[in-house]
């Protein structure tokens, strides 16, 4: 399989980027992949290992960060990881958004 690009974005990457926008706030995985089930008008959920892997490069390029929650020892369950969009990571998923949602364009053709 052929590397990509330095800076380059994979598909899962932008709508992770462009759901964690919609979220406003903190979330957790299992949260996120909810929301980008709902969004995307499927039923098909993106295997968690991959989504979590995904996180993690965008923790790396300093588009996310991430912080283990407190409450959980609280309410007797397992911590979760909580993420939250940086500025570079809110501008970046401005960007997909727009051009996720903008048509195409199309050159003029001469007359």
């Amino acid at each position: 399989m052929p590397r990509r690009k330095p800076g380059t974005l994979l598909p899962l990457e932008k709508e992770i980027l462009r759901t964690a926008l919609s979220m406003r706030g903190s979330f957790h995985g299992f949260g996120l992949a909810h929301a980008m089930r709902e969004q995307s008008g499927s039923r098909a959920l993106t295997a968690h290992g991959t989504l979590y892997k995904a996180l993690g490069r965008l923790e790396q390029r300093g588009l996310l960060r991430s912080t283990w929650e407190d409450a959980a020892a609280a309410e007797g369950r397992p911590r979760r990881r909580l993420y939250e969009l940086t500025g570079e990571g809110a501008r970046v998923a401005r960007v997909e958004q727009a051009t996720a949602t903008s048509p195409p364009r199309v050159a003029a053709r001469p007359a």
